[in-house]
């Protein structure tokens, strides 16, 4: 059984991050999909503590992904999902850092270039709607989530003032 689970990690995560544009967020909707709804190793708020674990912990944000290694198979989970989750991105990197060094200057390179910016974009947004229907289950914490990607948009204040009064605020409720 341990063995099916590390070699569908190494699978799922390996092919997962060779399409993370934009980063380990970018694939938190299909990683939530796999995990949860497909393999049903983990329910919505297991993946969403997990996740925040992995967002909260010093350190790249791709520390999410060693974290469910780790819940789904202990420590060998964890180097399973680590390694494959950058492995093939490693090597995707070195091989487009020589081909970049070749035709980085080409027109039609800079077309790529600039195609790819809306869709690491959208693919982060998605992540965050993933997110948001993962944990937003009370009134609070939808009026939360909407506060909070409001004064992201409207205002220059760090999104981490909003997570700091909802946090004091749910600490409030909890003790009452």
């Amino acid at each position: 059984m341990k063995s099916d689970v590390l070699l569908k990690l190494a699978i799922d995560f390996s092919l997962l991050s060779l399409v993370a544009v934009g980063g380990a967020n970018a694939i938190v909707p299909e990683m939530h999909r796999q995990l949860v709804d497909v393999s049903h190793w983990m329910n919505d708020a297991e993946f969403v503590r997990l996740f925040a674990v992995g967002q909260v912990a010093p350190g790249p944000n791709i520390m999410v992904l060693s974290l469910v290694g780790w819940r789904m198979a202990g420590l060998s989970g964890m180097l399973v999902a680590t390694l494959a989750a950058l492995g093939p991105t490693c090597l995707l990197s070195w091989i487009m850092g020589r081909f970049v060094q070749r035709h980085g200057r080409a027109p039609w390179f800079d077309s790529i270039r600039r195609g790819l910016a809306p869709v690491a974009v959208g693919l982060i947004l998605a992540s965050g709607l993933v997110m948001a229907r993962a944990a937003d289950h009370t009134a609070l914490t939808v009026t939360a989530t909407a506060a909070t990607l409001v004064l992201a948009v409207a205002t220059s204040i760090n999104p981490l003032a909003a997570l700091g009064f909802f946090a004091a605020l749910a600490g409030l409720f909890a003790v009452a």
